[in-house]
């Protein structure tokens, strides 16, 4: 029989926080936005309790934060995201579709694969909060802004550019919630460096998808790359571990 207690307690708690969030943050997202965001905490926090919860929170906060860096100059420059930052409804699951599969995984999977699952969770949220800041980062503070493909210089905020500024912030942030999902008992220590270096190879995947595919094929909006991106560094971790597991680690 399905314990009830967790979703009873992720119904209230988060139709609280959600209703606090909007009357005092209303800018963060938009209307649809926030009901959306309510029914991925619902999710997270009745399958993953509250650290799975503390990682999508804190995703949410410092991406939010970082994408209000230099928004004045990059609104300026036409480079900031749009409805200045406001993530709707295709934000919310474009970052945390690949997350809230694993999530749904732990329900339906073997209990032996949920280690597995959850590393793989929290490296969905590593990737995808090192893309937003390495994005955000050197679209406001990148001093040489080169194309992945080329490496040939080009403007900031160009779809597959990347600096070195951004890509340092990146692994920071990517590190940072590896390290917050291990100090609640989410992962190990070796699987905060599986999150960072998937995240890392995921970012520079998703850079060459946009310079290649993106301007190509007109479906594949940023929600659909970050799905991808996503799902490439919740794979990476999670193969890397498996292989791990199978053969230098019992």
């Amino acid at each position: 029989m399905v314990d009830l207690n967790p979703w009873l307690i992720a119904l209230v708690l988060n139709t609280g926080l959600i209703v606090a969030a909007w009357l005092g943050l209303k800018k963060l997202l938009t209307p649809a936005g926030w009901l959306h965001a309510w029914v991925l905490g619902v999710l997270i926090w009745g399958l993953l309790g509250w650290q799975g919860y503390g990682v999508v929170v804190f995703y949410f906060l410092v991406g939010s934060g970082v994408t209000r860096v230099g928004l004045a100059e990059k609104e300026a420059v036409g480079i900031a995201e749009k409805r200045s930052g406001a993530r709707g409804p295709e934000n919310v699951w474009g970052s945390a579709a690949t997350a809230t599969l694993c999530a749904l995984g732990t329900l339906i999977l073997p209990s032996t694969l949920h280690p597995l699952l959850v590393l793989g969770y929290v490296a969905s949220f590593s990737t995808k909060l090192s893309d937003t800041t390495a994005s955000e980062i050197g679209k406001a503070y990148g001093r040489r802004t080169y194309l992945v493909t080329t490496f040939k210089l080009v403007p900031p905020g160009t779809e597959g550019a990347i600096s070195l500024e951004g890509t340092l912030a990146g692994v920071v942030a990517s590190l940072a919630i590896a390290v917050l999902a291990w100090g609640m008992d989410l992962i190990s220590l070796l699987g905060i460096a599986l999150c960072v270096g998937a995240a890392l190879i995921a970012t520079h995947l998703e850079s060459i998808i946009g310079a290649t595919l993106q301007p190509r094929w007109s479906w594949l909006t940023n929600e659909w790359v970050n799905v991808i991106n996503t799902l490439i560094g919740a794979i990476a971790a999670m193969t890397a571990q498996a292989l791990l597991w199978g053969g230098l680690i019992p």
